[in-house]
């Protein structure tokens, strides 16, 4: 039997006309809200899913390293990845599996953290799932997200020889499933985990951000492929139509659910 949490790791700001991209303010700021400025609130929303042989973490929120690099974000309210692991009732060395949905700063900063002015790896057992195509734009960044990938969130998790690549759609135990999607960057993971009860559980990382995402022509102008972001909602959309799916949006502050 499958159980989960949702792991709130904190909070930064971004431009609603940034997040929303073409979609005209006066819209956007109806379906989420933002201050006077048109600054929105953001989550880091991480999932803690296991069962009797698996405890699997899908992201690592910004962790606390280095943010002061990072101000133009205003990070805020953070909370420790860690302590919110052992909530649940596990220890960093119990996590088998972290499921990383890209490799951007705010998805993956957690995956190491600085002691006695040192890198170490946060979950040093676990194997660190990611897209190869991701790797591959990691590794070699494009002028769009030259900014979004920082070599010490993974690099020494890479060192260490707990990276597990993927190159296709793949079933990392029976009901989780990880597939491949392109547009806010290449290679993203969305996992589809079978919660039991005819119910999907569904984090799409930043294929489908917030609940506002869920339009298909609200597309984010951080997304380097836009019409890429559009096909990868329809073929979610697909996937779970007739379903009952069970949203977990990474940066939505204020609600995930069912839809």
């Amino acid at each position: 039997m499958i159980r989960y949490r949702v792991l709130e790791t904190g909070f930064f700001v971004a431009d609603g006309g940034v997040m929303f991209g073409a979609i005209p303010k006066r819209a956007w700021k109806r379906a989420y809200p933002a201050d006077d400025d048109g600054n929105c609130r953001l989550a880091m929303n991480c999932l803690l899913v296991w069962n009797e042989k698996r405890v699997v973490l899908l992201d690592t929120g910004v962790g606390s390293k280095s943010l002061g690099k990072l101000s133009y974000y205003s990070f805020h309210n953070l909370k420790d990845i860690v302590k919110q692991v052992c909530s649940c009732g596990f220890e960093p060395g119990q996590v088998t599996d972290v499921v990383l949905s890209h490799l951007h700063f705010d998805h993956c900063g957690g995956c190491t953290h600085l002691f006695d002015n040192r890198l170490n790896i946060t979950f040093p057992k676990a194997r660190h799932w990611v897209s190869k195509l991701q790797w591959e734009t990691y590794m070699n960044p494009n002028e769009l997200e030259l900014h979004s990938y920082r070599s010490e969130d993974m690099m020494p998790v890479f060192e260490a020889g707990l990276v597990r690549l993927i190159d296709k759609d793949a079933e990392l135990f029976e009901g989780f499933n990880l597939s491949l999607f392109n547009g806010h960057t290449k290679g993203q993971i969305v996992s589809f985990i079978d919660a039991g009860e005819k119910e999907t559980l569904l984090f799409p990382g930043d294929v489908i951000p917030t609940k506002a995402h869920l339009s298909g022509s609200w597309i984010s102008a951080y997304d380097i492929e836009p019409l890429e972001s559009l096909a990868a909602k329809k073929r979610i959309g697909e996937r779970t139509d007739g379903k009952h799916a069970i949203h977990i949006f990474y940066h939505d502050a204020y609600q995930t659910g069912r839809f």
